[in-house]
């Protein structure tokens, strides 16, 4: 809890990464994106690239705010999408390469991406058939590519795994049909989910032996997504030595795709206490909530880091926090706080840049949160403010 001064709160080698602002000058909610912290994770990605000549994509799905793309493609190769309106957006926005994948593609779909994709990434061999020729005929180049299930261990919640049993994203080698590939000029798997440089090696190791004899016949290879390249912890030494083991071994170029990894810690969100009541414990509604703002707290589930704030009972004042939703179960989690909480205190949330812009509601008609930049200069910029007009236009 804080009344005024944010503190810094991550660290990596004595540094700084979040720089102190002045929450009494924040009109809650809002999410606060630190230029700062996000060049930090840029120039991480940037020595990868280095290092290993990867490609390396923002994933549109995770990160999508695009008054940061001026700063985002200083060092990125482009976006990857997953649908017409990322696919769009990346192309007027970001400026640079913009490849493409969904589960299916409908015939509209693929109108439009032949507008504004450059990779095109299929399924299935069914879809893939249905519009090759619609893509080769279109008069600028557009390279085309198959998801590939390896069928490897990805994250343990299924939700998030896309080689969990019977998942619907990738082709088996069961149901792969090598007859198919003419025209073809990569392969695609994506199977991590904030996972490390080790597990990277051990779904190659699944690719390899499953695909192995067509990988050196592509152009290039997409290693996906889900690589927590940027957080504190990850062995970037092992992850450019598989990249470049892997390019060596079948002549082929590599693209990465995280999302997470771009703006990790990189954005917060700012709320305030609105009540306080009572049943059995203290529970403060804010005006901020983990269905409409922070879907992923419900839905992975997990519990979001409050700035000063512990597990309960852990320092003297434990209240659960609650959203401003009339869902029952909008509780965002329990905590502990040093000092009482009040009407009107502020709350920080960290690393809420991510999977929170992209996929946040107007459910129950709340407000959603205003978008802060904090330039490199240290001054507050007010991006955008959200409004009845955002909720209305969604209604019919």
């Amino acid at each position: 809890m804080t009344d005024k001064i944010f503190e810094p709160y991550w660290e990596k080698d004595g540094a700084k990464l979040f720089s102190s602002f002045d929450v009494s000058k924040i009109e809650t909610p809002a999410y606060v994106v630190d230029l700062g912290v996000l060049e930090n994770n840029l120039k991480i990605l940037a020595e990868v690239k280095k290092r290993t000549g990867a490609k390396i994509l923002l994933a549109l799905k995770s990160f999508a705010m695009f008054s940061t793309f001026p700063l985002i493609r200083k060092y990125l190769d482009g976006v990857c999408a997953s649908s017409v309106n990322e696919a769009r957006l990346g192309k007027e926005k970001f400026g640079k390469e913009v490849h493409t994948f969904a589960p299916a593609y409908s015939d509209k779909d693929i109108k439009e991406h032949l507008k504004y994709s450059d990779h095109i990434v299929f399924n299935s061999f069914q879809l893939l058939d249905k519009y090759k020729s619609a893509i080769k005929n279109k008069n600028r180049n557009i390279e085309i590519g198959i998801r590939i299930n390896p069928e490897a261990k990805g994250a343990d919640n299924d939700l998030y795994n896309p080689c969990a049993p019977c998942s619907r994203m990738g082709v088996t080698i069961d149901e792969f049909e090598p007859d198919k590939l003419d025209g073809v000029s990569g392969l695609h798997f994506h199977a991590l989910c904030e996972q490390g440089a080790d597990d990277l090696a051990n779904v190659l190791k699944h690719v390899e032996n499953k695909f192995g004899p067509y990988i050196s016949k592509m152009k290039w290879i997409n290693f996906g997504g889900g690589h927590h390249i940027t957080r504190s912890d990850y062995d970037v030494d092992l992850l450019c030595k598989l990249i470049t083991d892997f390019k060596k071994k079948y002549d082929v170029d590599v693209t990465l795709e995280p999302g997470e990894a771009v703006a990790l810690n990189a954005g917060v969100l700012v709320t305030s206490v609105l009540d306080i009541i009572k049943n059995d414990m203290e529970i403060a509604i804010l005006d901020s909530t983990a269905e409409a703002h922070m879907p992923d707290v419900l839905a992975m589930p997990y519990r979001p880091t409050v700035i000063g704030a512990e597990k309960p009972s852990v320092k003297k004042h434990t209240y659960r926090l609650g959203g401003v939703t009339c869902l029952s179960g909008d509780i965002i989690g329990d905590y502990s706080f040093d000092n009482p909480l009040r009407v009107g205190s502020k709350l920080v949330f960290a690393n809420q840049a991510i999977y929170t812009m992209v996929k946040n509601t107007t459910f129950n008609g709340v407000r959603l949160p205003s978008i802060i930049l904090r330039e490199k200069d240290g001054k507050l910029k007010v991006v955008k403010r959200f409004g009845y007009e955002d909720f209305e236009r969604r209604l019919s």
